[in-house]
């Protein structure tokens, strides 16, 4: 005699979808309450020019020699991350990415970086940072996108201010408010 085959009552099945999503619910929450929050501020010593340099232009409108206040002008740089305003205060780490000058009237960079941490707590870290610097305006807002070791799965923001500029000579210090929640 062949084995019947029973089928589920429409009930059961209802009653067995509500236990597996009521716990898979359960894990996510438990998986959030994990998640911790950051709340760090350094300086970005961004110098193009003079003993400090670590930031250049590697492509624009007249090539290299583009001015990083027009349209189209590309920087790479891999600027220390300080503990402090002044150029010399401890480092902390480097952000090392590139930044373009994406609006016609030159008042706005894209910028997309790595803090790269070497500092005891956060050493071998690292954060990514992604968004519009609006470079004139006094605070400006970019996601951080992710991140790796102590910060894995990242996901906040940091408010940008300048904090020291030599425009003339394209030197400046830049404040970052940074908060992130992560795992």
């Amino acid at each position: 005699m062949a084995p019947s085959i029973t089928f589920m009552s429409p009930l059961l099945a209802i009653l067995l979808l509500a236990l597996f999503a009521s716990s898979t619910e359960a894990s996510s929450t438990k998986n959030w309450n994990l998640t911790k929050e950051t709340n760090l501020v350094f300086y970005m010593q961004d110098y193009e020019t003079g003993k400090y340099a670590s930031a250049a232009h590697v492509a624009g409108v007249n090539g290299t020699n583009s001015n990083v206040l027009k349209f189209g002008t590309v920087v790479v740089f891999d600027d220390p991350l300080t503990e402090g305003v002044d150029r010399l205060s401890k480092q902390l780490g480097r952000a090392q990415g590139i930044y373009v000058n994406c609006a016609l009237d030159g008042s706005d960079f894209h910028l997309l970086f790595s803090a790269v941490f070497t500092n005891e707590k956060y050493n071998g870290s690292t954060l990514e940072f992604q968004g519009a610097d609006r470079f004139f305006l006094k605070q400006k807002e970019v996601s951080v996108v992710s991140g790796t070791g102590y910060f894995r799965f990242a996901r906040g923001f940091a408010i940008m201010e300048t904090a020291f500029l030599d425009l003339p000579n394209l030197n400046a210090a830049i404040k970052f408010t940074v908060t992130v929640q992560h795992y």
